[in-house]
């Protein structure tokens, strides 16, 4: 067992250059579960085979998501004497074209190439300092995510992977308390709580036997921040977990993830292995007297099992419900144990507050809210994926600057920020820099990371069901705030959508939204309206259209629009052809029909037409 990480961190750094500084051509592929969904296996295969018919000797490797995941598989090419290339969307012909051209040729296949790495643009490829998602600086959390090979302990050490743990140890678990509140850092979990003083509270608490929790129980539809930092750096959390074990006192950590990540579930159990080898797990670590150890609890993924007490009950082997507090985890937590619950991002921070201190770290960000952030940006937006940035960045940099603007040229009608206990922020209030504090007058919440841009073809009436629906759905049912007052909430949202909502419906939205806030146990109820206030809010116009006029503004409820197609069809059965329930008919070249008996109002038609020519009433 190592008592210092200098001669293997030496060892590693050696291993890293000469790989970097090598003759031998390296291809890296993101095969973070994104990549792997948009066929980055057989782009590996590919690569793979191409080595094998010409003979190549490469260095093929997989790497996590580096962010750009609208352009998924991409591929990060390494030539030597050549700047590395970031090529996005390589299938196999891809991969074949780049063997022949690039790695065996002359020509880098600028048409398939994102950018390259370094500062200067190469043969008519831009500079990635340019580009929107992946020139923000600074990455912090992710800065290794999309370029080292996470099952390479190696990678990670070469990469000051773990020197942050060995600046903690090397002073008082106290003396990494203050430094930690000196940084700022407030939780990443969605509620903003000063990590310091979570911590200062669980470690005054009298006894021997204190518990860390990483929550990973990324639930919220639309977000897969947690999940894609552990699938690209597992030892960015891992060391994370043992900084804030190492302040806190405790023995024992659990990360608490859900089954539906096994990607993410395996890079954690072979990082586990790692450590345990080393000797970072375990008595004495570093010849020190911390004394600690990592155990993975996989959840069965109920959405209420995010919050503090579900959680702890679910690791206790109960069923995943909320308790009332005080007492909190920090006094009373993990068999009545103190016990401090930190999200993913919140200790995979604490690494490089440590290794570049508190005072660096703490130049990012804002007065209130220090640091960077990420976010999983999707939705109706064209550079989908996940990105960091500091806090306090305007709503409108991300949407437009970063994620390149309307999907469809359509304009941006609001932000959901937050999850599906968030809110929607209009367009005329994009301005809204993302910090705690402004996002919580706004209506809405920081969350976990998830930020869904909708344009005019979303209905905020239909969105706002949406969303209910999942935490109605999602809702333990153990108090009646809650568990009847959502669902009778969605009863009226669904009276709107199908247009027979009356206007004393809208006080009577805002009476049980506000009761469910106020009355609810744990935080899911809390903020389980904030979908239904935002809308009402921001966007009463809309609920007014589907009570008085019986008309959705976006063509989007069912029960309030038609589909048919105009004299502008040239026949060409594209329609018929997206129709999932066959309800369009007509013979090539000539105009079609749609039955509106069959139509289910999906609107597959209108969005293949080309020609404008169907039509929606």
């Amino acid at each position: 067992m190592a008592t210092s990480l200098a001669e293997p961190r030496a060892k590693a750094k050696v291993e890293w250059q000469a790989l970097e500084q090598s003759n031998r051509p390296q291809v890296r592929i993101g095969a973070a579960t994104c990549g792997q969904a948009a066929g980055a296996g057989d782009t590996l295969t590919a690569f793979h085979k191409q080595q094998d018919e010409r003979g190549l000797d490469l260095a093929i490797s997989q790497v996590g998501c580096i962010g750009v995941c609208y352009l998924e598989p991409v591929v990060i090419v390494s030539k030597p004497g050549q700047p590395s290339i970031l090529y996005g969307n390589v299938n196999t012909r891809g991969a074949m074209r780049i063997t022949e051209k690039w790695l065996l040729g002359d020509d880098p296949c600028a048409d398939l190439a994102i950018g390259v790495f370094g500062a200067q643009p190469f043969d008519g490829i831009p500079s990635l300092v340019a580009h929107p998602m992946l020139g923000i600086e600074p990455r912090i959390i992710l800065r290794n995510c999309g370029l080292i090979d996470p099952t390479n302990f190696d990678h990670c050490l070469a990469r000051e992977g773990y020197t942050g743990f060995e600046k903690a140890l090397a002073i008082t678990p106290q003396e990494v308390i203050d430094e930690v509140k000196k940084s700022g850092l407030r939780g990443r979990g969605g509620a903003g709580f000063p990590t310091a003083m979570k911590w200062q509270i669980c470690r005054d608490r009298p006894g021997d036997v204190k518990y860390l929790i990483c929550n990973a129980d990324e639930g919220d539809p639309g977000a897969f921040m947690n999940r894609s930092l552990i699938e690209g750096d597992p030892h960015t959390l891992l060391e994370g977990i043992l900084i804030a074990g190492y302040a806190l006192g405790a023995t024992t950590a659990y990360i608490y993830i859900r089954a539906e990540y096994p990607l993410a579930v395996e890079r954690l159990r072979q990082g586990l292995v790692q450590m345990r080898q080393i000797g970072l797990l375990g008595n004495n670590i570093l010849d020190s007297s911390f004394n600690f150890d990592i155990q993975i609890r996989e959840g069965a993924g109920a959405f209420v099992c995010g919050e503090e007490t579900a959680l702890i009950a679910s690791i206790e082997g109960k069923r995943g419900m909320p308790q009332p507090r005080p007492p909190f985890p920090a006094v009373s937590g993990l068999w009545g144990k103190p016990t401090v619950i930190n999200n993913v991002e919140t200790l995979s921070t604490l690494p490089t507050i440590m290794r570049l201190g508190a005072d660096e770290y703490a130049h990012f960000g804002g007065e209130r809210s220090k640091g960077t952030k990420t976010f999983a940006l999707a939705g109706k937006v064209k550079n989908t994926g996940l990105i960091e940035v500091p806090l306090g960045t305007p709503l409108r940099e991300i949407v437009y600057g970063i994620g390149g603007g309307s999907l469809d040229g359509r304009p941006i009608k609001a932000v959901q920020t937050g999850g599906p206990s968030g809110g929607c922020i209009p367009a005329d209030k994009l301005d809204t820099p993302v910090d705690y504090e402004s996002l919580t007058a706004a209506g809405t919440i920081m969350g976990s990371g998830g930020m869904i841009v909708m344009d005019e073809r979303t209905c905020m009436v239909d969105i706002a069901y949406y969303f209910l629906s999942f935490i109605q759905t999602e809702s333990c049912g153990k108090c009646p705030p809650c568990r009847v007052g959502t669902r009778q909430m969605l009863d009226i949202l669904e009276r709107i959508r199908a247009g027979q909502g009356k206007l004393a419906d809208l006080d009577r939205l805002e009476t049980l939204a506000q009761t469910v806030k106020a009355g609810s146990l744990c935080g899911l109820g809390q903020t389980a309206p904030n979908p239904v206030l935002t809308t009402l809010r921001y966007f009463r116009d809309e609920y007014m259209a589907h009570i008085v006029e019986h008309r959705c503004p976006a063509a989007v409820c069912p029960d309030l629009i038609t589909y048919w197609i105009n004299d502008a069809c040239n026949g060409c059965t594209l329609c018929a052809r997206m129709c999932p329930v066959n309800a369009i008919s007509g013979t090539k070249s000539k105009p079609h029909v749609i039955d509106p008996k069959l139509c289910i109002h999906c609107g597959a038609c209108y969005d293949s037409c080309n020609y404008h020519a169907v039509v929606v009433n």
